[in-house]
């Protein structure tokens, strides 16, 4: 019924769900180990605070609770790996998800226009992107998005190119979709990474249908320059591949650096040889909310895609994420300063007490991609790793030496961090270190790592 106990349900959901509390008030924070659970933090003089530690183990967390099964009791101190961030989201999120659950009725979710709305307009004031509402898809999620084109434009079989070491989620979704994955590994110029051209062009075959970018880059950090995507699209465009961008990290740059969308290239053609996959799930700790969104400039791209695509989408994940983008910007502008200063406190951490481990401070994220060839050399990661794989139980897939770096911080820090090889060629002899996290939880991770290494 649309009407229940004098409630239309399209009303209450914009108004109650979908709309944050306005006008959040002041107030002291004190400074403290703050649980999961506890009240909503509001900002004190217009500032909010990423400085208290909060507390994530036994929340059902991939980043604490999944590691201290993996590894036992009193094992992770702090959790650097998986990409999620160790902070509140902002008020207004909170807010909104309290006055929706005050209802306490949980029907079927009208999908509110005011949400796709939301989307549109975020896109627009942030990075002047203009995105035609009947060409976006709500989905849940970037994996399910990617997914879904992967079906509709890849037969089984057929090839789809990773510019690696890339993000190593991409492996699975590639997996699922049956296709076979062709790593064109990217070369460091001048200390940085970038696009192998010649390489990808040798790789495209007549069984390569697409291509995923990772923009900006996970884990290395890049924000690809309009030359380097436009160059990239010019030679997919000529070739006949579509670039699938996955560009959920956009919203942290860092200082000086600047996020092209690929849909914003001047070559239209280009952009309408292509499909953008983004989520506020990154930007405002919201992954378990399951809610993220695809569009293109191709309808004929979008029709087919949407043929092979179902979106199961909860109520509060909308209205979570209505609030975000609604509310969420000074909050978000805040966090990004926060971890810029992050990345500049691991660099120069990591320099002055860690000289044994090499770091250089991304252009983007907050992930930092570090070198840890002599601490591997160091402990006998290579050998190790051998040993192991040698009485390993049958079938199980091999151990590598990253993953033996991994369990000795694991063991003599506390401090669990994404091993390297996992994101493909060129990421051996690397780890990947997750900074969105309370600046004392950061220095105790790094202080931990340090004396570890020390006592080798």
């Amino acid at each position: 019924m649309a009407h229940q106990a004098g409630l239309n349900r399209r009303a209450f959901l914009r108004n109650a769900g979908m709309t944050a509390v306005a006008g959040v008030v002041g107030g002291a924070t004190a400074v403290r180990p703050a649980a999961a659970g506890a009240s909503v933090q509001r900002p004190t003089n217009g500032r909010y605070d990423f400085d208290t530690p909060l507390n994530r183990i036994g929340t059902m967390s991939v980043k604490y609770d999944q590691q201290i099964t993996k590894y036992g009791k009193d094992s992770i101190s702090v959790g650097m790996g998986v990409a999620d961030m160790d902070f509140r989201v902002p008020p207004a999120i909170t807010n909104a998800l309290a006055k929706r659950i005050e209802h306490e009725c949980w029907g079927y979710l009208d999908m509110p226009p005011a949400f796709a709305d939301s989307i549109v307009a975020w896109n627009k004031r942030r990075y002047n992107q203009t995105i035609d509402p009947a060409l976006l898809q709500i989905s849940s999620g970037v994996y399910p998005g990617l997914i879904a084109a992967m079906q509709t434009f890849c037969p089984p079989g057929s090839k789809v190119i990773l510019q690696t070491p890339t993000y190593n989620g991409f492996y699975g979704m590639l997996d699922f979709a049956k296709v076979t994955r062709e790593e064109s590994p990217m070369k460091i110029v001048n200390g940085r990474y970038t696009f192998d051209f010649e390489d990808l062009e040798r790789r495209i075959t007549h069984e390569t249908h697409a291509l995923i970018l990772c923009n900006p880059q996970n884990p290395t950090g890049n924000v690809w320059t309009e030359a380097e995507l436009t160059r990239l699209g010019e030679i997919c465009l000529r070739r006949r591949v579509i670039v699938l961008s996955d560009e959920i990290h956009c919203d942290f740059v860092t200082k000086g650096q600047a996020y092209v969308p690929f849909g914003n290239l001047p070559d239209k053609d280009i952009v309408r040889n292509s499909m953008t996959f983004k989520a506020a799930s990154k930007s405002f700790g919201l992954a378990a909310h399951k809610v993220g969104w695809f569009f293109s400039d191709n309808p004929e791209f979008m029709a087919r895609v949407r043929a092979n695509h179902r979106a199961d989408i909860s109520t509060l994940g909308v209205v979570a994420n209505h609030a975000a983008l609604t509310e969420g910007g000074e909050w978000l502008d805040q966090l990004v300063e926060y971890l810029d200063a992050n990345h500049d406190f691991t660099l120069d951490f990591i320099s002055t007490k860690m000289p044994s481990i090499k770091a250089y401070k991304p252009e983007s994220t907050y992930l930092s991609w570090i070198d840890v060839t002599e601490v591997a050399e160091r402990i006998g990661a290579a050998r190790l790793a051998a040993e192991a794989n040698r009485t390993k139980a049958p079938g199980a897939a091999d151990l590598t030496p990253e993953q033996m770096v991994e369990r000795f911080f694991v063991r003599e820090a506390r401090v669990q961090l994404n091993q390297g090889a996992s994101y493909g060629p060129g990421g051996a002899n690397h780890m990947r270190m997750n900074l969105g996290t309370s600046r004392q939880m950061l220095e105790e991770g790094l202080t931990n790592m340090a004396n570890a290494v020390r006592r080798l």
